[in-house]
């Protein structure tokens, strides 16, 4: 069923992204705004001056739409594998393990196959969440919500400047993506007895240590993309992502690169440990042959 793997993606994408845009609100600030003087003071002052709704900023177009990039990358994953291994997935639970060579290929595929539809939606969430008390009136009061966002991005910008940051998105997410699956079917298979497919705790655990493991090597090239995209609008003007690297390296040291890493850790565990146990849970749902079949 080469649907079924898309729309547990999607399902799996859309309560992952609620449980963790609190945590990813507040990194996003921390990595754009200088006027944070550590996460505790980014929430407090986030609560003070706009309540609870200020962490949830932003999520209402993602919430939609990162699902169906979420669905690309799982679906794209799962049909990678297929094909690369000329197997389908029950076969390869059953013993017929794919290389771990495979699974970082597969993985670099489907990071790319979602960049597409990543990059506007990733763009305006970034954009709203940046939309604070410390940022001048003009900005402020720019964007209305996640659509008026989008037309005047396209109005100021055109289409190309809906894919804003996207070349670093794309030098995050296509090796990001090998790793997130890679280490996932690692411990899958170290928790797992020989045949039988992965338990509840299994899924949790290695979903947890692969969202770590690729938020840790993803959070430098994040920083980067978050300041492209606001690039001109309230945030520094950059060149590129050459440009954007240099100059903040130069102006805040080698450390820029790992703003918003310890929020990124503690928000990856449960978020994909969550997602990854729902996308198993659909899938073995969806995929159960029916009792009482025909025999042969």
């Amino acid at each position: 069923m080469p649907f079924v793997e898309f729309i547990a993606g999607w399902i799996s994408g859309a309560v992952g992204l609620a449980v963790g845009h609190p945590m990813d609100t507040v990194k996003v600030r921390l990595q754009t705004q200088s006027t944070y003087k550590g996460i505790f003071d980014c929430v407090i002052r986030t609560f003070r001056h706009e309540g609870c709704y200020g962490f949830y900023k932003g999520m209402a177009f993602p919430v939609l739409t990162v699902a169906i990039s979420n669905s690309l990358a799982f679906g794209s994953y799962s049909n990678a594998m297929d094909y690369l291994t000329q197997s389908q997935r029950s076969e390869r639970i059953q013993g017929n393990k794919a290389p771990l060579s495979t699974i970082y290929l597969a993985g670099c595929f489907s990071g790319l196959s979602q960049v597409l539809v990543a990059a506007p939606v990733d763009l305006v969430k970034v954009r709203l969440q940046n939309l604070t008390e410390g940022r001048p009136e003009r900005y402020r009061a720019k964007y209305r919500g996640p659509m008026h966002c989008l037309a005047v991005i396209v109005r100021e910008d055109g289409l190309r400047g809906m894919f804003r940051g996207a070349g670093a998105l794309i030098l995050r997410d296509v090796p990001c993506f090998g790793l997130y699956f890679l280490p996932y079917e690692f411990t899958c298979r170290l928790l797992t007895e020989e045949g039988k497919e992965p338990s509840t705790s299994a899924v949790l655990v290695a979903g947890g240590i692969a969202g770590v493991i690729t938020w840790g090597c993803a959070t430098p090239m994040d920083v980067m993309k978050a300041r492209l995209q606001m690039s001109g609008a309230g945030g520094r003007a950059y060149k590129g992502i050459v440009h954007c690297i240099t100059t903040s390296v130069r102006e805040e040291g080698v450390q820029v690169f790992f703003k918003g890493l310890l929020l990124n850790s503690l928000r990856a565990f449960p978020v994909n440990a969550i997602t990854f146990l729902i996308y198993e849970m659909l899938i073995k749902h969806m995929t159960v042959p029916p009792k009482g079949g025909a025999q042969n």
